[in-house]
């Protein structure tokens, strides 16, 4: 099956830099919950900024369902109308008067008719459970608020793949949990969700597959292996999670059977008694 998207031996340096990304190999299948784990440096912004064409590969190539993107006004409406990005601060990326004003802007952007703008805003308010806020000026917004507007702005793009720098950082426990809600229902409804993190407990619970950053280049697998290999993770500036671990003293003292799932959170162990 064809990627959603894919970046085909992408090369990337900064000004004046070394290369940050190499020859990389990297797809997004439609349908997955996707978790980009490395450590600071290792090129996760910059793989997400060139998956959604805030940057261009200085090498290889971007693919859009297995056609070359352009950098062209076309190519670039069509790539960001399909994948969209939501910056790990807000603040970087809220600049409206108010809530409804902000997640308005790229739907009238695109020159939608009104009717389709006012739906495509009240669909994005009510899947981040933020309709209330819809005239809240966004500088009195709460930052789990402003996190949350920052996605539906994002989510009224009708984007089929959703990419989140961070989207936890910053929120409490119960904030993170919402955010975890609020991100189900759009994988429900057909969003396809990439998200950074360096969280590795986060990255088990909530993933399918995982694509951890090394200095070896990228590897991609399915999260529960992926992210149950100590090597990797220590390679990547990561410490293990805490399910792999847990899972693994189970079998060993023959309270989980081998081919059993081990708990992803504390609270399934009890469910194991």
């Amino acid at each position: 099956m064809t990627p959603l998207v894919e970046l085909v031996g992408a090369g990337y340096a900064y000004e004046d830099g070394p290369a940050v990304l190499s020859d990389v190999d990297f797809a997004i299948a439609e349908g997955r919950a996707l978790v980009l784990l490395g450590r600071n440096g290792s090129g996760k912004t910059t793989l997400m900024r060139l998956l959604s064409g805030g940057l261009r590969p200085a090498s290889g190539a971007l693919r859009l369902e297995g056609e070359e993107v352009g950098y062209d006004r076309r190519g670039l409406t069509r790539l960001r109308t399909t994948v969209q990005l939501v910056v790990q601060d807000p603040d970087d990326q809220l600049f409206a008067a108010s809530v409804e004003q902000d997640v308005s802007f790229g739907p009238m952007n695109l020159g939608l008719p009104e009717a389709e703008v006012r739906e495509r805003v009240d669909s994005a308010l009510a899947a981040l459970d933020i309709t209330a806020l819809r005239d809240r000026p966004t500088h009195l917004l709460s930052y789990g608020q402003r996190k949350r507007a920052a996605i539906a702005g994002a989510v009224a793009m009708a984007p089929r793949v959703l990419i989140l720098d961070e989207p936890t950082a910053g929120l409490d426990p119960d904030g993170q949990e919402r955010l975890l809600d609020v991100l189900a229902r759009l994988r429900a409804a057909g969003t396809t969700v990439v998200m950074a993190t360096h969280d590795v407990d986060l990255a088990v619970r909530w993933a399918d597959e995982a694509a951890v950053l090394t200095p070896c280049g990228i590897r991609v697998g399915a999260a529960p292996v992926l992210l149950s290999d100590p090597e990797l993770l220590a390679s990547a500036g990561l410490r293990m999670a805490w399910s792999p671990t847990v899972t693994a003293f189970l079998r060993a003292h023959g309270f989980l059977g081998a081919d059993a799932p081990g708990p992803r959170v504390p609270e399934a162990l009890g469910a194991l008694g």
